[in-house]
């Protein structure tokens, strides 16, 4: 059923439509540096500093209700999730400057006792400091970079120079407008959203790698084909791969948004966001600008002794 809602065999002028897609990737890149440098990030706990708290209860934790209890006591940024065992609690607080570890810790102890008695524990409870926080952040940059660079090598090995200055192009659009969206809903951002962006780079490395091989293959094959021909044909071949990949990889990840909890709210977000852009970048960004460079052909072969050449037409 869902192998027909696009048809095998499509004849869509992708190249013709790229001057319309540069611009509409240049204003939204536009956009996302200015959203970035006026409202900025929201960012997390773990970005920002804070403090962490381990909390046991002899009973099953009811986030919900622990959200809201520690939502109404002006701590600002609060964040609950369990690990291990449903009644095993990790709360995240905004760094307080008017308070000491100590203060939050009984004012958090006392509120959690009102929904749990005298049954809650705390195991541990540290505060993350501005300079850690400082090298998150530094981290997180460094991982995206080196993720780029490396994408920038594999594809230079794999394919040639052009080609990796293409994928390179993709990725830097696809991690701008993903910091553009948060700046934009200002959504929280942490250490999940960095894994986000890099699990974006490599779902939108793997199909634009698809695209590529592609177009590689059809370059030995088709040598006196006009290159924007051939790119729109290549296009054409793979967009069946391409929308079923990316429909499927939706459902998953619209399930994990509504029913997942908040913990990943964030991160499923931040992957259904980079879907689109990922998509439209291998499409309409990391094969068009492949005409901005010459792409070498490859003599063509000759058929070796007794080998049957077959047509065209036929193959």
């Amino acid at each position: 059923m869902l192998l027909k809602l696009v048809p095998q065999d499509t004849h869509i002028q992708f190249i013709k439509y790229r001057l319309a897609a540069y611009i509409f990737s240049g204003i939204m890149i536009l956009g996302s540096g200015v959203l970035y440098f006026t409202d900025g990030l929201n960012f997390g706990i773990d970005f920002k500093g804070g403090f962490l708290i381990e909390a046991h209860t002899e009973q099953t934790a009811d986030l919900t209700e622990l959200r809201r209890l520690t939502g109404d006591l002006g701590l600002g940024d609060v964040a609950l999730q369990t690990f291990g065992q449903d009644n095993q609690i990790l709360i995240r607080i905004e760094y307080q400057e008017e308070k000491s570890l100590e203060e939050v810790v009984d004012l958090v102890h006392s509120t959690l006792e009102t929904q749990y008695s005298d049954t809650v524990t705390f195991q541990r409870t540290e505060a993350v400091g501005a300079k850690v926080s400082g090298e998150l952040v530094e981290a997180g940059v460094m991982s995206v970079m080196l993720a780029v660079g490396a994408v920038l090598f594999y594809i230079w090995i794999r394919f040639e120079w052009q080609f990796g200055l293409g994928a390179v192009i993709a990725l830097v659009h696809d991690v701008l407008l993903t910091i553009g969206m948060f700046s934009f809903t200002q959504l929280e951002f942490n250490l999940s959203i960095i894994a986000a962006i890099l699990t974006i780079v490599g779902y939108s490395l793997n199909d634009t790698v698809v695209v590529y091989d592609r177009i590689r293959e059809n370059l030995r094959k088709y040598r006196k084909r006009e290159l924007p021909d051939l790119i729109n044909f290549s296009l054409n071949e793979t967009l069946n791969r391409t929308v079923m990949t990316s429909l499927t990889t939706l459902l998953a990840l619209i399930a994990l948004f509504y029913f997942g909890g908040e913990v990943i709210h964030g991160f499923t977000a931040a992957m259904i966001w980079g879907i689109f852009v990922g998509t439209y970048s291998s499409v309409f960004i990391a094969s068009p600008v492949l005409l901005w460079f010459e792409l070498r052909r490859e003599p063509e072969e000759k058929p070796a002794e007794g080998k049957e050449v077959i047509p065209e037409q036929f193959r």
